[in-house]
């Protein structure tokens, strides 16, 4: 095909209006799809009480979950790439709604954490996530970088709607019956959206990156090399989110200030998230995912340090909300470096791959922070862990930005 003709299908099928009604309908789906990483932590006092276990024990779930998310995003996201994005959506409604009602009749811990480490992470949530981050890709050039934040703002988005409902749910109706609520909402709501996301793009689209090719700035690395690099940013730097996301809400319970305060801190928490994500979107169609991924890391260390001497309720609401406007563009800047250093043929499974790194880091992050807690009797320890973890992603991504010329190459 003509470079002409190439341009011209990148011309129709990217950036126009089709482009950006899918990019809503596929926020939709990955805000209602992304319940499946926030009502185990609003869950988390419950269930330690429910089931007669200690904070690690019920920092499980979300561990299992996490790390069930993270194997089922490669998988759907290698899926995608192979039969377009509408396969992986429907399994994941289908499993992320039978996963909920599952769980309202678990009898015993270890029941729960499987039920959610199987349906509701691995079949379940993950098709929401990384597998509709990199399809919306495909379909913008010039404002992929916004398109990006759009998207994996579901994900922030999930986390300040659903949390207070849940609560709601749990504190009226009991945490069963808000469970089995969710997954019937899941099974009647997503599914239909899936349907909406059938059209694939077209060949020339998927093989290139708005040029017509796949490109790269230049590094001494190899390919295999520079994705192990970037998932090692990726656990590093969402071991240190965890900390304050997983354990938000018993930490304010510790502190004597109740479940529900700390989920108000958590959904304010998420909503400024949001802002932060789009706003991060539009700096690196500027300057680029390295340089934005520098700039949100540096800003959540501060936010994690400032977590250690300001323990009030006034302060711990500033301090939740400096938090999610530093860490908010942190995750959508792994998708666009995917897309900078690697061809588009395989983002589904790079892109998958490196978010799904993102998620071994919450799971490992929330877990250790329980860990730390049982042995130590409070959270200033792990708030200690998380800013070193941090300190290790800020290292490597500092590494690639210095690596990073002013000119790029194209693969051949």
């Amino acid at each position: 095909m003509s470079e002409h003709e190439q341009t011209r299908i990148l011309a129709t099928e990217t950036d126009g209006a089709y482009s950006w009604w899918r990019l809503l309908v596929s926020l939709v789906m990955s805000t209602i799809g992304g319940i499946g990483l926030w009502s185990v932590v609003v869950v988390l006092p419950t269930i330690e009480v429910e089931f007669g276990i200690d904070r690690g024990g019920a920092s499980l779930p979300y561990m299992a979950t996490m790390l069930g998310f993270a194997l089922g995003g490669i998988f759907m996201g290698r899926i995608a790439d192979k039969y377009g994005v509408f396969v992986p959506l429907l399994v994941g409604s289908t499993m992320l709604g039978t996963g909920y009602i599952a769980a309202a009749h678990a009898v015993s811990s270890w029941q729960f954490t499987i039920i959610h480490a199987l349906f509701i992470g691995m079949l379940g949530s993950s098709a929401s996530f990384a597998p509709l981050v990199a399809d919306v890709t495909h379909w913008f050039d010039r404002r992929r970088g916004i398109a990006i934040a759009v998207v994996a703002s579901g994900n922030f988005l999930s986390g300040t709607i659903w949390p207070p409902i849940l609560t709601y749910g749990i504190e009226h109706h009991g945490w069963r019956s808000t469970h089995m609520g969710v997954g019937v909402f899941c099974l009647v709501s997503m599914i239909p959206l899936a349907f909406l996301l059938r059209r694939r793009p077209s060949l020339d689209v998927r093989t290139g990156d708005g040029n017509g090719n796949g490109n790269r700035f230049t590094l001494n690395v190899s390919r295999r090399t520079l994705q192990t690099i970037l998932v090692v940013a990726a656990i590093a730097c969402c071991v240190a989110m965890s900390m304050p996301q997983v354990h938000l809400v018993a930490y304010s319970s510790d502190l004597g200030y109740g479940a529900a305060r700390g989920a108000e801190m958590l959904s304010l928490m998420l909503g400024l998230g949001i802002v932060s994500r789009l706003v991060s979107g539009i700096i690196a169609d500027k300057i680029g995912g390295v340089g934005t991924l520098m700039l949100g890391s540096t800003l959540q260390c501060m936010a994690l340090v400032f977590y250690l001497p300001f323990d009030g309720l006034a302060s711990l609401y500033v301090v939740s909300a400096f938090f999610g406007l530093s860490q908010g563009g942190i995750v959508p800047s792994y998708a666009f470096i995917v897309r900078e250093y690697f061809p588009a043929k395989e983002a589904g499974a790079r892109v998958s791959l490196v978010l799904m790194a993102n998620l071994v880091g919450m799971a490992l992050g929330g877990w250790i922070s329980g860990e730390i807690y049982d042995l130590t009797g409070s959270y200033q320890a792990a708030f200690l862990n998380g800013i070193g973890w941090n300190l290790l992603n800020m290292s490597i991504v500092f590494w690639l930005l210095l690596g990073q010329p002013k000119s790029r190459r194209i693969f051949t």
